[in-house]
């Protein structure tokens, strides 16, 4: 069950856009070790050892769409759908089994992980994430007091990271992470944290994000902030594609599942 993907919130039809990510029949496998208790001849004692097994888990089923510029997609499905791993595989984090993905730039996973050090300020922070993205110092600096309002953290932006919240710490990496536009943006449960001025603002931001010619992927379950923000829906229900069209159709057509 697929529905039409156009959206009066997009330019165009879906033939006159640019593709930016086509994702063609993917199909993610992964070996995962069970340990269980089991019962030998050997034992004595009523005593059980542990048997190491292999399972395959098929996390994603045969998912394919296109997404064009200027597409912001939300992505939704119960935990453990798959909603994750297809992000991780649209990023080439996690690898195809079977099927492809393509992509007309690189794709970037929200956050600036790696480049964040708990032991050392906000502010320190700051600088090292806007270098990671590729911002000179200057152009940190022009942008320092923008990320700090953005992320609401200024009376601790001085205070080491290890005494942030983890709301903090997720506001800190979004405020950094989308002063840079991206051409293909995905953002995984970012919005869940913070009051709703935060969520707000973060919305606005992907508006933007998107406005300016980029494709955004919005893994969320807040189906408000997806009937807030985009324009297009993907519904991924153990590991398959259920639906994909209006965020109203495809929203109202999952929670009747619920």
């Amino acid at each position: 069950m697929v529905a039409s993907t156009e959206s009066p919130e997009t330019s165009g039809t879906a033939e006159e856009r640019r593709p930016v990510v086509v994702v063609q029949d993917l199909h993610v496998e992964y070996r995962v070790f069970a340990t269980g208790k089991r019962a030998t001849e050997a034992d004595r004692g009523g005593l059980l050892r542990r048997a190491k097994r292999t399972r395959t888990v098929h996390a994603l089923k045969g998912i394919s769409f296109t997404a064009y510029e200027n597409d912001s997609i939300g992505v939704i499905g119960s935990n453990g759908s798959g909603k994750s791993t297809l992000m991780r595989a649209i990023t080439g984090l996690t690898p195809a089994t079977r099927g492809a993905i393509y992509a007309s730039s690189r794709p970037s996973m929200l956050g600036v992980g790696a480049a964040l050090i708990k032991p050392l300020s906000g502010q320190r922070n700051v600088i090292l994430g806007g270098l990671a993205l590729g911002f000179s110092k200057a152009e940190i600096e022009e942008r320092y007091e923008e990320i700090v309002d953005f992320a609401g953290i200024r009376p601790f932006i001085d205070l080491p990271m290890r005494t942030y919240s983890s709301g903090m710490t997720a506001r800190l990496k979004f405020a950094i992470a989308t002063i840079r536009n991206h051409e293909i943006l995905i953002v995984d449960e970012a919005l869940a944290v913070g009051d709703r001025k935060f969520r707000k603002r973060s919305e606005q931001r992907i508006r933007e994000i998107r406005d300016n010619a980029g494709t955004v992927f919005l893994v969320s379950h807040s189906m408000q902030s997806i009937r807030d923000t985009c324009n297009r829906v993907i519904w991924i229900e153990k590991g398959e594609l259920m639906m994909d069209g209006d965020p109203d159709e495809v929203i109202a057509a999952y929670e009747e599942t619920r």
